[in-house]
């Protein structure tokens, strides 16, 4: 089930949203983990059974690890966060990279081990990054370990993070989950958030996919370097407003039920370096790995070379942490090499002439997004050999200037909504006299709008399922 489906919104969302807010406050954890339970078990009704498992399993290394601490048994207590860590990461790797493994063994050594061909259980990789990260806060010291297991289930299985994110730490939810209120300016806040965010997810990011998908389907007579790089920034704009768009509808419906969930997007499109842009883009996987990896590491404490080396390895791991192929290596390696260039020598050049900064940055993320859109060998030398002029193709062609011109307002819609420029305006708006009224009016046009698309969607597509 996903947030933009018909399903969703006129079905799951009402029914659960009745059912919360009639329930007294000490019922509300259990409502939302029994609802986040029927939401997962919808799309996969058997891998629910993995994320009892990893909720039991961390429920139970947390209270360990508190008495340990509490005892000063700081070898058990180690001992048992390694446990945790352990189970996690074997679960993790289990199910997400066994067959990138088999199948690298067989292509190195010719061997034919069988691949498994199991289905990736969705949201494994947030709710996992979730509860590593609440074993490690409760050996720290840093929050209590949770004695009622439905308050932490419902941290873990939480529905409008569960399967896209953003990471939500257990610090970030501790206190709501013991006392939360729902308020009027909460529900509009939510409200609010949610139909901005369905608004990019259906009336941006949907459309902008299916423009990619036309421009690379494309035979090579018309794969022109115009063509390709039109459809790598057509994918550019359906990542973000895809992913952006859904870390919106669930600080939106967290908003709604008394939470406050970390901000995951902050306009990366108008980062003047890549070091600037992840610090925009997905802020909170960027967070998980600098305070769970970076600084264990040694962070930038022990010199430059410790330093670069650090940062190879996060981005490493953050490629892996994307997909089990060599794309998804190559993407991370593409990126860990932008940020070493640009802690040796390029920052502050780059600092003083932000407009070339800016152009730098969109080419290296547009390079990025081509890595990671392209899971094939042949298809991305195929994009690669367009984008290059050398498929003999040609600049252009009268197929994509056709296409540019029907869609050109599109495109520009979709340029200035990655900037703080709507923001901007509705806050004007909403300031001007009678305002009030418009700010009331816009989400509920949004919404539906985004409905009506909907109704006859046969392009609904949500890349981060995948992760």
């Amino acid at each position: 089930m996903v947030f933009s489906s018909l399903l969703f919104l006129f079905r799951f969302l009402p029914v659960f949203f009745l059912i919360y807010f009639l329930a007294p406050h000490r019922a509300k954890n259990l409502v939302l983990f029994l609802g986040s339970l029927v939401f997962y078990a919808w799309g996969e009704p058997v891998y629910v059974v993995l994320l009892l498992f990893s909720t039991v399993s961390d429920y139970g290394h947390g209270l360990a690890i508190g008495r340990a601490r509490r005892l000063g048994k700081e070898g058990a207590a180690k001992a048992l966060l390694i446990s945790s860590v352990a189970v996690n990461l074997l679960l993790l790797g289990f199910f997400k990279y066994a067959d990138f493994l088999i199948g690298s063994i067989n292509a190195v050594t010719g061997s034919g081990i069988p691949l498994l061909n199991l289905p990736l259980p969705i949201g494994i990789s947030f709710y996992t990054f979730q509860t590593m990260s609440y074993t490690i806060e409760v050996y720290r010291q840093r929050v209590p370990a949770q004695r009622n297991i439905i308050a932490f289930g419902a941290f873990v299985a939480m529905f409008p993070q569960l399967i896209a994110g953003p990471i939500v730490q257990y610090r970030d939810v501790e206190k709501a989950l013991r006392a939360r209120r729902v308020t009027a300016r909460g529900l509009d806040e939510g409200v609010r958030r949610f139909c901005i965010g369905l608004g990019k997810k259906v009336l941006l990011a949907n459309q902008a996919g299916a423009l990619f998908e036309q421009f690379t389907g494309w035979e090579t007579p018309e794969r022109t370097v115009l063509a390709a790089w039109t459809a790598m920034l057509c994918f550019a704009f359906q990542i973000y407003f895809d992913f952006s768009g859904y870390s919106d509808m669930a600080s939106g419906l967290g908003k709604m039920m008394g939470f406050a969930f970390p901000e995951n997007f902050r306009y990366p499109y108008t980062a003047k370096s890549v070091t600037e842009f992840w610090r925009r883009w997905h802020m909170s996987l960027s967070g998980w790995f600098r305070e769970y990896v970076y600084i264990p590491l040694g962070g930038n404490r022990r010199g430059i070379r410790r330093q670069l080396l650090n940062i190879l390895i996060v981005w490493t791991l953050t490629g892996l942490w994307h997909g089990a192929a060599w794309n998804f290596l190559l993407w991370g390696l593409w990126f860990a090499a932008f940020l070493i260039l640009e802690k040796l020598w390029l920052l502050k050049p780059l600092s003083r002439h932000p407009a070339l900064g800016h152009v730098y940055t969109l080419l290296a993320v547009l390079g990025g997004w081509v890595l990671f859109s392209m899971t094939e060998p042949g298809t991305l030398a195929d994009c690669l050999l367009a984008m290059t002029g050398q498929n003999g193709a040609g600049l252009w062609s009268n197929a994509v200037l056709y296409e540019l011109y029907s869609n050109g307002p599109l495109l520009l819609l979709m340029a200035a909504g990655s900037t703080p420029l709507p923001a901007m305006l509705g806050r004007k708006i909403a300031a001007a006299k009678g305002g009030w009224l418009a700010a009331c009016l816009w989400p509920l046009l949004l919404f539906a709008l985004s409905t009506a698309f909907l109704v006859d969607a046969s392009y609904n597509p949500f890349l981060y399922f995948r992760f």
